[in-house]
């Protein structure tokens, strides 16, 4: 049973769920046509459909960049966004123009992508994977060198989830459509925790609980005019996009989290930031660590709450299973992953080596984690680092 005095820092991989998001969706619940199907013509079905319109609107306003209201469509969660997406629009393009027929991935993708590159050759793609620099950043110029007129789709996340490191995703964009090739990016933990520059990106992907909304819903958003072909059948829901009766409460609940979060994003981040600084500078002050990148916390260049480090001579499950002891929940990087033996995909692609990364600790968290736990943390680290220690 877990311990009453647990201290949850574990956020990236899936944040508490938020009071906002709690009480909308009961709200929602309590409606009397919350039973109802939104696809349904009925009263009650168009009442749930109103709800679910009111739902798509507020993330395309949050969004920003030009998306409108029919560019959002639901879905039961990031992975399965960032699937219909890749495919859809990967093979959307090779119709429009047969010779595209190559998808660009970065090497720090989420696996929810990098995991299509067999389905992608499988239907006929070849799939190049452009690696970041030594910071975790894929630049521009760096992509440009992968580019040519056979290039369908380029896909690069906004933020990586295990390192924190934030991507120039405008100027992405703008190398692949030089190229005439269609660019999305995987926005998922960078929603509602740093500004986003979409206004040249043709497709985004989002999901519910890594912003404290409720689990099992995510979104995408394809912009109007975007070649895409849907690969989701069985009822034609979300404009053809992705098929299944939507969960209207936890849409409803993601959009008033989001804009609930939206216009305290600068003060928020700058807030986290600094006290991810600090623990990020007293983490690595010890002789044995060292950060996975020297990226500023400037509430731009990463993640404001997420704090990776490497422990040199260390398993990271042997640490995260000697903080869990001390009441601390932190993780090695990316939950899907867990239970893998092999070192984080990210960090190889960074140029850390094996013995280095598979001593990985990621710390993440918001504004709702105070100072105080952060020092206890830092004092559970120390002597979960060097058992000598004494506090």
């Amino acid at each position: 049973m877990p311990k009453t005095t647990q201290i949850y820092l574990d956020y990236a991989a899936s944040a508490p769920v938020r009071d906002v998001a709690r009480e909308a969706e009961a709200a929602y619940r309590e409606e009397a046509f919350a039973c109802a199907n939104p696809n349904s013509l009925h009263t009650m079905g168009r009442e749930a459909a109103r709800v679910l319109g009111e739902a798509r609107a507020t993330i395309a306003r949050v969004l920003g960049g030009g998306f409108r209201p029919l560019d959002v469509a639901f879905s039961g969660g990031g992975t399965e966004a960032n699937n219909l997406c890749v495919l859809g629009l990967a093979e959307g393009k090779r119709r429009a123009d047969g010779k595209r027929r190559r998808v660009v991935l970065s090497a720090i993708e989420h696996d929810s992508v990098l995991d299509l590159q067999p389905e992608l050759r499988a239907q006929g793609f070849e799939v190049t994977l452009v690696r970041p620099d030594s910071r975790g950043v894929v630049e521009a110029e760096r992509l440009s060198r992968v580019l040519d007129e056979d290039v369908a789709l380029v896909s690069v996340m906004a933020a990586n989830n295990e390192t924190g490191a934030c991507q120039p995703i405008g100027a992405l964009a703008r190398a692949a459509h030089a190229e005439g090739a269609l660019f999305m990016s995987d926005a998922i933990q960078a929603f509602c925790h740093v500004p986003l520059d979409l206004s040249d990106v043709d497709a985004v992907t989002l999901a519910a609980h890594k912003i404290g909304a409720i689990p099992g819903v995510g979104a995408f958003a394809v912009r109007h005019g975007s070649p895409f072909k849907p690969n989701s059948f069985g009822g034609g829901q979300e404009m053809g996009r992705r098929a299944g009766t939507q969960d209207v409460a936890g849409a409803h609940a993601f959009a008033m989290t989001a804009a609930d979060l939206a216009p305290r994003l600068e003060e928020s981040a700058r807030r986290i930031s600094s006290r991810a600084a600090w623990l990020n500078e007293r983490l690595t002050g010890l002789s044995r660590v060292s950060a996975t990148t020297d990226l500023p916390y400037d509430g731009v260049s990463r993640l404001p709450g997420v704090v990776n480090v490497l422990v040199e001579g260390a398993e990271s499950g042997t640490l995260i299973l000697a903080l869990d002891d001390a009441g601390f929940e932190v993780s090695a990087g990316s939950a899907c992953s867990s239970g893998s033996l092999d070192p984080s995909h990210v960090l190889t692609a960074m140029g850390i080596s094996r013995d280095l990364a598979l001593g990985a600790l990621r710390i993440s968290f918001d504004e709702r984690v105070g100072e105080a736990e952060l020092e206890a943390f830092a004092e559970a680290f120390e002597r979960a680092v060097d058992p000598k220690q004494k506090r």
